[in-house]
């Protein structure tokens, strides 16, 4: 069985409809990225997958558990297995890099207050931001924040981690950097990885796979070379990102 497993998953606010019918099947280890215009449900569905907001229809199972009904106490053990990058950081802009990165440690009591220096020197470490701890979010430039923030996630050591526009508004070179930053990560650490973005270089480059979510469904996913060759007039315009990025 996939680690994590959709199923005709709809979401409604009112009379709006913004998923409609989704199945997405994720394998441990696995890097997938989805792609689409803004408003298609893409970030939506990352929540779903941490219990943050509900779905109206269908079924979510993480590692062979159905998860869409969870009471808010049972997500408390999923949620210490599952990451989050948020699209912003999201760090606390007045607490240091340290108590930045520790904060999920103490939230989730999982070490000591003795354990948790090394604990964060550590995920720094393989953020490459070595001795930062002592500074604040506003001390960094946009890339380095978006580092810091990947490293209060690993410092969890999660199964899954989920990107949300994790390369959205960084320079090409940052872009590239985050980009191989997560790809390392992930062999590294054996974690599966889902994606959210709008950056075609970032999808078609470190990615096993991507998925096209439009119009509130999955309308293409295959490999980045099957979508590149397949000659899907609905992927044409990614397509032609992609390239365009690459050879900039």
């Amino acid at each position: 069985m996939a680690l994590i497993e959709i199923c005709e998953v709809h979401t409604r606010f009112g009379s709006k409809k913004v998923l409609r019918g989704i199945d997405l099947s994720v394998e441990r280890k696995e890097l997938v990225s989805i792609i689409g215009e803004s408003g298609t449900g893409k970030s939506l569905l990352l929540k779903h997958l941490v219990g943050l907001i509900p779905v109206s229809e269908g079924s979510i199972f993480f590692d062979g558990v159905d998860v869409t009904h969870l009471k808010e106490r049972d997500w408390i053990p999923i949620r210490r297995r599952i990451g989050i990058v948020f699209q912003g950081a999201a760090l606390f802009d007045s607490l240091t890099i340290f108590d930045n990165v520790a904060y999920g440690l103490r939230e989730q009591r999982i070490l000591p207050e003795s354990e948790i220096p090394r604990r964060v020197a550590e995920s720094l470490s393989q953020v490459s931001l070595p001795g930062v701890e002592h500074m604040r979010p506003s001390d960094l430039s946009g890339g380095m924040r978006k580092r810091v923030s990947l490293a209060r996630a690993i410092a969890l050591r999660p199964e899954v981690i989920l990107f949300d526009g994790p390369t959205e508004g960084l320079d090409p070179i940052n872009v590239t950097r985050v980009n191989r930053l997560i790809d390392s990560l992930r062999k590294q650490l054996g974690i599966t990885v889902i994606v959210v973005t709008h950056q075609m270089e970032s999808a078609f480059e470190v990615s096993d796979r991507v998925a096209l979510l439009e119009r509130g469904q999955f309308v293409l996913s295959g490999s980045p070379r099957e979508l590149e060759t397949g000659g899907d007039p609905r992927l044409r315009a990614y397509v032609r990102a992609a390239h365009a990025a690459r050879g900039r």
